[in-house]
């Protein structure tokens, strides 16, 4: 029986791994590998593909997904997907609350910065957020 306490939205909680690897990259890499993730992620804003992978990022980076992941565990403390679903959302929460897009859709929405479908969407942002998108609409458009 398994015994993974679970939320709204499926969402369990998450165990704290510790792979070797991660202290394996040299200091000077990792920091030149979080500055080049921070420029291709968030300045390019590479989070709104939402077909964009660790792989895809590794290649562009001329790297491997290992070094992509220890970067991204050690610096932003999460995952890849949990770091590209935290700009994502983040995005999101702007458009949201932008009276300029009142008439998108929370679906629309998702799929703008990035989500694959609505399901997607609503559980990474109930996990970020502790509430869901539509929630989060009503709540800051009322102020």
């Amino acid at each position: 029986m398994d015994n993974t306490k679970t939320a709204p939205y499926n969402i369990r909680e998450r165990k704290d791994k510790c792979a070797a690897y991660r202290s394996l990259i040299r200091a000077e890499l990792a920091d030149e590998l979080y500055e080049k993730i921070l420029n291709l992620v968030v300045i390019e804003k590479r989070y709104r593909d939402k077909d964009f992978s660790a792989k895809e990022l590794a290649t562009l980076l001329h790297t491997n997904t290992r070094y992509i992941s220890a970067v991204i565990n050690s610096r932003f403390n999460t995952n890849f997907q949990g770091f590209i679903n935290e700009y994502r959302i983040k995005e999101a929460m702007y458009i949201m609350t932008d009276k300029r897009y009142m008439n998108m859709t929370i679906e629309e929405i998702g799929c703008k910065v990035g989500f694959a479908n609505r399901q997607s969407f609503y559980a990474s942002f109930y996990r970020n957020m502790g509430m869901t998108p539509n929630n989060y609409r009503k709540k800051h458009l009322q102020k």
